[in-house]
């Protein structure tokens, strides 16, 4: 459990794939409480469910979730929470989009047709006794390199849009395997599931609240190295402490706390990825 005590900021995650209505509406009232408690982040809004990140107070915080508890079929929404010691974000935005998470592949619905989940501490022991399984990290690249759990294969992308892509490179006998995807939050694998059923995938689940939940219930366990967030702290620890890893300035790869020490890592210029030394070693086509 976090104990939110250590700061007066606490953050906010949830999402819910369910069918929303009078999207407009909606919009202007979250608008108007997260406005009036000093609220920052961003709140998505779309026909087939919520996506929100916010950070603030805790009497501000309890009112926003007063009014989306109120939303027809939005009464269970649980967020996960994290500290931090300010607020993570420069704004607060409310946005109507198509969908709650990007992914451009038609008829995947997670409200009607959802994958199995499995908590983190069934995933955790699982991996405590060694039972045969492949992890799957849907997650980008750039996330994956600041840490993962230990043997999982990663699905080589640069974005969620080219996990369908990715999926018809993994190894046919994968598709008779327990599989075990896992991402951030969660909120990916739950298009990223159906998907893979679709693709002849016969024994996939998918981690219930992903990551995050995960180090708030299991801690480290069987994980590496820490969790890009898609906020101001860049990364989480397993304790969920906001890390030390930083964005270049310049091209936006976070770098963990070694990186920084490389001589091509110069604040608000470059770093190794995009030094131009370093782009001038490499090889051309």
């Amino acid at each position: 459990m976090v104990d939110s005590t250590m700061s007066a900021i606490v953050n906010l995650s949830a999402y819910k794939f369910v069918p929303l209505e009078d999207l407009p509406a909606l919009k202007e009232r979250l608008r108007s409480v997260a406005d009036r408690g000093g609220l920052r982040g961003t709140i998505l809004l779309s026909p087939e469910g919520i996506n929100l990140f916010v950070a603030g107070e805790r009497p501000a915080l309890d009112d926003l979730l007063e009014v989306i508890h109120a939303v027809p079929g939005l009464a269970d929404l649980t967020p996960k929470e994290s500290p931090s010691t300010e607020k993570p974000f420069n704004r607060m935005l409310v946005k109507i989009k198509k969908e709650i998470i990007a992914f451009g592949v038609a008829g995947i619905d997670p409200a009607r047709r959802p994958s199995p989940k499995l908590s983190a501490r069934t995933l955790k022991q699982w991996l405590d006794e060694g039972k045969p399984l492949t992890l799957l990290d849907t997650r980008n690249d750039y996330e994956v390199r600041m840490g993962t759990f230990r043997g999982a294969v990663r699905s080589g992308i640069d974005h969620f849009r080219d996990f369908p892509a990715a999926v018809r490179r993994l190894p046919a006998e994968l598709k008779d395997q327990p599989l075990v995807m896992f991402c951030t939050g969660g909120i990916r694998c739950e298009k990223a599931g159906p998907f893979m059923e679709h693709a002849g995938f016969k024994h996939v689940l998918q981690l219930d609240g992903g990551i995050l939940k995960y180090f708030e219930e299991c801690g480290g366990a069987h994980y590496d190295g820490e969790c890009f967030v898609f906020d101001r702290r860049v990364g989480v620890d397993p304790a969920l402490r906001e890390t030390k890893s930083v964005l270049c300035f310049n091209c936006q790869m976070p770098l963990l706390e070694a990186e920084q020490q490389h001589p091509h890592y110069v604040p608000d210029k470059s770093c190794r990825h995009c030094h131009p030394q370093a782009l001038d070693a490499q090889p051309t086509a």
